[in-house]
């Protein structure tokens, strides 16, 4: 099962995401994505471990993602990936066009036949208004196209707000 969860900051689609692996009843790894490259990002990485339980396996990969999709995914195992928009300011940070382009082809090419539950959480950025800045604005487009691709993909989309999730596709919760 493919499912994409996305949300503004602090929506709640993490805690959501996490709830759903935890209540899978499979063996359950959390693929983070982000860097801890200053004071604040390292407490917010800390928050989410705490919250997490001590028996799921972690695997920190803030680039290719795809790779490690598809070395973990079994039958009875659920990734969690936390979180896309991370994974894609990585990659755009890198400011390397091909890369950018190979990773997100990757990802979306090995979706769809990866064995397991696979739950994606991402940041739903298109929402306000459009950014002044031409990486911001860029990010926001690349975000935007990749949420379309993957949400074709999956077999649930929901998107959180204030904790609340609304089923946009697939399975009620």
């Amino acid at each position: 099962m493919l499912e994409l969860i996305l949300g503004g900051a602090r929506s709640g689609k993490s805690r959501l995401a996490e709830k759903l692996a935890g209540e899978s009843g499979l063996a359950v790894t959390y693929i983070a994505t982000s860097q801890a490259l200053d004071g604040e990002m390292s407490a917010r990485i800390q928050q989410h471990r705490a919250r997490r339980p001590e028996h799921w396996a972690l695997v920190e990969e803030p680039l290719a993602l795809a790779r490690v999709l598809g070395e973990l995914a079994a039958p009875q195992r659920c990734l969690l990936v936390d979180c896309l928009t991370l994974w894609l300011t990585n990659l755009l940070m890198l400011d390397d066009e091909a890369r950018l382009a190979a990773e997100r082809d990757a990802l979306l090419a090995c979706l769809e036949e990866l064995p397991g539950r696979i739950i994606l959480v991402s940041n739903e950025t298109g929402l306000g208004v459009v950014p002044m800045g031409e990486l911001s604005r860029r990010y926001v487009d690349e975000a935007g196209w990749l949420h379309q691709a993957l949400a074709e993909r999956c077999g649930r989309v929901v998107f959180t707000v204030a904790g609340l999730p609304m089923v946009l596709k697939g399975a009620a919760l």
